[in-house]
């Protein structure tokens, strides 16, 4: 949920505390955590919002859950793939479960429908994969480091674009999210590259990096936009099923997916975009 325009003070309060809250996990399982122990929290981040996405979809379709939540617990096991096969294994993840996804409505004579196993492919993809991508940043060389560019693209836009769309807000963006305003989506992407590149300043300075100033002030445009594109994409999830927040995990926030949907979407460009760094 980035620049909604939250009524009252007690939201405004929960949303602070939850995030004071959670900053610490964050950072002790992504400075601290070896990759066994970031891919395995990855799988339990994935099964929580697995089981959002099914809760708000089941509404319109009987998603394939077991499909689902084993393809979230495969994310745990992805530093026990040798690197060299990684990338193939990847690929015919994508195949394979569209066949047992066919398989099922095989098996079932039809009572799993296609609609069925569009929505839980679509899921698996939006959730599963994306969130791979994380796990691969974090195993890329110097990964902690790079991984929390991610974070900060996310959270710079998601702060400052609600502080911006807050008390500055006048232009509504999209009636897909009509309490987004353009003025947000600026401020989003400001906030992003000032706190990405502050960043980069501590990398450099102090931790022997190289990274170029403006390199980052254009990665940081990219993945906030495509962040804030996530936003919107959960947004239309949610208004196509009528629900509010994809559940109440977060006070302030709404669920998991709420919280994660702009990081998980500009991950794959995150990763693709640190290759080039």
């Amino acid at each position: 949920m980035s620049f909604y325009l939250m009524k009252g003070k007690d939201m405004d309060i929960q949303r602070i505390t939850s995030s004071l809250l959670g900053f610490p996990l964050v950072l002790i399982i992504f400075l601290l955590g070896n990759k066994i122990v970031v891919d395995v929290a990855l799988a339990i981040i994935a099964l929580l919002s697995m089981n959002e996405y099914f809760n708000a979809i089941k509404k319109v379709a009987k998603p394939v859950y077991w499909v689902g939540y084993i393809s979230c617990l495969s994310i745990a096991f992805i530093h026990v793939v040798p690197q060299e096969y990684l990338n193939m294994v990847v690929t015919l993840s994508v195949p394979t479960i569209l066949i047992i996804l066919f398989a099922q409505v095989i098996a079932t004579d039809m009572t799993t429908s296609f609609k069925d196993i569009a929505y839980t492919f679509i899921g698996i993809f939006y959730v599963v994969f994306f969130i791979m991508f994380v796990a691969f940043m974090n195993g890329m060389p110097d990964g902690k480091i790079l991984i929390w560019y991610a974070i900060f693209a996310a959270w710079g836009t998601d702060i400052s674009a609600y502080v911006v769309g807050k008390y500055f807000g006048k232009h509504k963006f999209s009636k897909v999210s009509p309490k987004k305003s353009i003025e947000g989506c600026i401020g989003g992407v400001m906030g992003a590259m000032l706190l990405m590149l502050a960043y980069t300043y501590v990398a450099n300075k102090f931790w022997g990096m190289n990274y170029s100033y403006i390199f980052i002030a254009g990665i940081s445009v990219i993945l906030s936009l495509v962040g804030q594109i996530g936003d919107f994409a959960a947004s239309s999830i949610k208004r196509y099923v009528d629900i509010k927040d994809y559940s109440n995990l977060i006070p302030g926030h709404g669920g998991m997916l709420d919280r994660i949907d702009s990081l998980i979407f500009l991950s794959p460009f995150a990763y693709a975009l640190f290759t080039l760094l």
